[in-house]
């Protein structure tokens, strides 16, 4: 078992609305020392996979497929051995 934490960002390129209305609520807060904001998302994902180069590649299909625009968006996978994902169900 393998957990993917996948993180994706906008390409440089592209604008980035949210980062820049963090970025002025930082300032407004008096962080003036921050200079550019970027906003992103995160994904934990669970792979059952024989080994990391197995893992890896379900990992980067499922960003290519659904989890990241690949017009607009960039991901960087880390992946780490780890015990099957924790569950939602109070009664498991």
């Amino acid at each position: 078992m393998y957990k993917a934490t996948i993180s994706i960002t906008l390409r440089p390129s592209i604008l980035d609305p949210e980062g820049k209305t963090v970025q002025q609520a930082l300032a407004n807060l008096g962080y003036d020392a921050v200079d550019q904001v970027r906003m992103g998302k995160q994904a934990e994902v669970w792979i059952d996979a024989e080994d990391e180069a197995e893992a890896r590649r379900i990992a980067t299909e499922a960003c290519e497929e659904l989890l990241a625009n690949p017009v607009t968006e960039n991901f960087d996978i880390q992946l780490e051995r780890a015990a099957p994902a924790p569950t939602d169900d109070p009664a498991a």
